[in-house]
């Protein structure tokens, strides 16, 4: 988890680790957030005021936490530089690919005559495209290599083979409960639904594998799909899963019991996550015409994932995203950035949004997310903070008003869960909380006890 990986990368960079200080280090004035921003933005305590709460003595766990994504890849390039490697921003990238959309044959034959060869040649037929992964020359980086065909083919569209990361984490410090003895304060009546309603409902989900030996999913349909077949559950996708289907009778998501469409785009691989993986992972999941998806997945712009987001999005698919964990004042991360995107921040139990939730147009809807239990792989409850779990909330309640691939219904669905929102914040649709908070009457994701 999280930690244990902070705990490793604390050896190679000492400079990262939480403290416990009686005041602001001497970077962050008092009275602002962490990158310059103001303590008392609207609807939050601010650091000064969760100084008066705690008694002076501040734990700068948002500290590690906005940086915990820089770490993890940092760690990824250390230990996988053979299939790993950077962008120019810094960002992991799968060594030695590039991706084009939908290549001309002539395009295709000037990239093999400059020494590229074509990896894998995929058709995306519901979403009238296709993505061909090139090899890039021997002794050339992914980086030179990518300038080399932009300049090659400049009406074409290349862009790298961009690895995406998962938005939130179980809490390392917490052992997971047994499931047969659940917490009580996380535990909650599932949502009653008719006879045969649950068939009408489903879901679909971009992450890692998912347990379904966890007992929250004995009596939900999931539909696995990737790594050839072979099922690799995570913790992360088992978590995220649960907050959107699980039930059981101490546990409820969002949509208890709708029929799950999980694609597992990391197979416990080092390139897991890539854009190559994400792109096919949507299109099965079109081809299966469900309606609404959670991606609880982080990472830079990308032409490829851009293009296949829109094209779902203009069939009626609504696309729902955590916004991430990078901190106020970082840039925007994809996919919840693009157009059409249902981007989705974090509160806590006081209805203040996490610290390191990221701001800006992009939020469309806040839901609980921080310290709230999840079931995790393989029988028991976890604490979880961040985005990645306050998304699969609003993607369950999206999905209880969207039953079929509709561009207007899906609107319709949108706008009647904004209509349901509590407001937070600034008045309007405003860049912490979007539309406002919903899921905070959800029976099931209650917030774990530190004894639990």
């Amino acid at each position: 988890m999280i930690r244990a990986l902070i705990l490793t990368l604390l050896m190679l960079c000492p400079v990262a680790g939480a403290q416990i200080l009686p005041g602001p280090p001497a970077h962050i004035l008092p009275g602002t957030l962490p990158g310059g921003l103001p303590g008392s933005l609207p609807g939050e305590p601010g650091l000064s005021g969760l100084a008066q709460q705690t008694g002076g003595a501040l734990t700068y766990e948002v500290t590690r936490l906005e940086h915990a994504r820089k770490l993890q890849i940092r760690l990824l390039l250390r230990r996988h530089a053979d299939a790993v490697e950077a962008d120019p921003d810094g960002n992991p990238i799968v060594r030695g690919e590039v991706l084009v959309f939908s290549p001309t044959d002539a395009a295709l034959a000037g990239a093999r005559a400059a020494g590229f060869s074509v990896l894998s040649d995929n058709a995306l037929a519901t979403l009238g495209m296709r993505i061909v992964t090139l090899g890039v020359p021997r002794g050339s980086s992914t980086s030179r290599a990518l300038r080399r065909l932009r300049r090659l083919d400049p009406q074409g569209t290349y862009d790298f083979n961009s690895i995406y990361m998962e938005s939130g984490a179980g809490a390392g410090e917490s052992t997971p409960t047994p499931s047969g003895a659940a917490p009580s304060s996380a535990a909650g009546k599932p949502v009653a639904r008719s006879a045969g309603a649950d068939d009408a409902i489903a879901l679909g989900l971009i992450d890692g594998g998912v347990g379904t030996a966890q007992p929250v999913f004995k009596e939900t349909v999931v539909h696995q799909h990737g790594c050839g077949g072979h099922a690799v559950p995570s913790a992360h996708g088992t978590e995220v899963a649960s907050l959107m289907v699980g039930r059981s009778p101490q546990f409820g998501g969002a949509a208890p019991g709708a029929a799950l469409y999980a694609a597992d785009v990391y197979c416990g691989k080092p390139t897991g996550g890539s854009v190559a993986a994400i792109v096919e992972a949507l299109a099965w999941l079109v081809s299966q015409r469900v309606p609404v998806i959670n991606i609880s997945l982080v990472g830079p712009p990308n032409a490829m994932l851009q293009e296949v987001v829109a094209r779902a999005v203009t069939r009626g698919v609504l696309i729902v995203a955590a916004v991430g964990n990078d901190g106020p004042a970082a840039p925007p991360l994809y996919p919840a950035a693009y157009p059409g995107v249902i981007g989705v921040t974090a509160v806590d139990a006081r209805r203040h949004v996490i610290f390191e939730a990221e701001r800006g147009p992009q939020v469309a809807f806040a839901a609980p997310g921080a310290d709230i239990a999840a079931a995790t792989e393989p029988d028991g409850f976890v604490k979880v903070r961040g985005t990645s779990f306050a998304a699969p909330l609003v993607a369950g309640l999206l999905a209880t008003r969207l039953h079929e691939l509709n561009p207007a219904a899906a609107r319709e669905a949108v706008q009647a869960l904004a209509n349901s929102a509590i407001h937070l914040g600034a008045p309007g649709r405003n860049p912490i909380y979007g539309y406002g908070l919903v899921g905070a009457d959800l029976p099931a994701p209650q917030p774990l006890s530190d004894a639990d």
